[in-house]
């Protein structure tokens, strides 16, 4: 396990307090984070599962912030993610909705990547796992792609998500966020100035949660959905952050190998 210095680690804490964040949301509201996490109406222990969810979450994001329960906290949300990504799965075979379900199941995907390379890094470093945290952090740039898809996809809505007030103009930013998903893919998949890349990303998914979902939770906080919104933002920018640290990490490594 690498060390646990604040600086070099920022997106471990930021990835621990989006499932903080996403379990206290669940506790509070008995529910899932919608639309998010897709579970129906109709499924039977639905509320139960809710508060088991929440708590999970909670509580393996607390345990990210010691070094001797990280590694479990890591596997845990690896895992939790990953069910909520699958479950977006049917929805893309059905092929009825547009790109709106693979986009979900990417952002999804980019939590279970990041809880991936945290497990990775966590695990001992002989272990098979800990050589795939690479793998696992340039895996992370398909999520980088799908996000500017959804800007194409849906210019329309992304217009009005874009505060009126930012110079140059609204169209001016969404042209510019949306070539700067593909670039970070690009990227940070080809590992051609990944760390740039993957801090230029961290910057525009956090600019996301503070012009655009804090706003919107202050402007309607009694709606769940703002809630849920944000709390999936912040996971979503602390999983960027995590990765972003681990492509930093693993190039200044590279930098002192004679």
């Amino acid at each position: 396990m690498q060390n646990r210095s604040l600086a070099s680690n920022l997106g471990i804490y930021a990835y621990a307090a989006g499932a903080i964040f996403l379990g206290l949301v669940g506790l509070a509201s008995g529910d899932f984070a919608t639309t998010w996490q897709r579970v129906g109406p109709n499924v039977p222990f639905r509320e139960p599962l809710a508060y088991f969810t929440a708590f999970s979450e909670f509580a393996a994001g607390l345990a990210l912030l010691w070094p001797r329960t990280a590694r479990a906290g890591a596997l845990t949300l690896t895992v939790v993610y990953s069910v909520f990504t699958l479950l977006w799965v049917p929805k893309i075979l059905e092929g009825l909705s547009g790109y709106d379900p693979t986009g979900n199941f990417f952002e999804e995907f980019s939590l279970v990547a990041a809880g991936a390379v945290l497990f990775a890094r966590f695990s001992p470093a002989s272990s098979p796992i800990s050589r795939r945290e690479s793998l696992f952090a340039r895996l992370s740039g398909l999520s980088a792609i799908s996000f500017g898809i959804v800007h194409i996809y849906d210019m329309p809505g992304l217009l009005t998500f874009i505060p009126q007030w930012i110079p140059p103009s609204q169209m001016f930013w969404a042209y510019v966020t949306t070539i700067g998903f593909f670039l970070a893919a690009a990227a940070i998949l080809s590992g051609i100035m990944a760390p740039l890349a993957s801090r230029l990303l961290t910057t525009e998914i956090v600019g996301f949660e503070l012009l655009v979902w804090i706003p919107k939770l202050l402007a309607g906080p009694h709606d769940h959905f703002n809630w849920a919104a944000n709390a999936i933002s912040v996971a979503i920018a602390g999983a960027v952050w995590a990765v972003s640290d681990s492509i930093c990490q693993a190039a200044k490594q590279f930098q002192r190998t004679p």
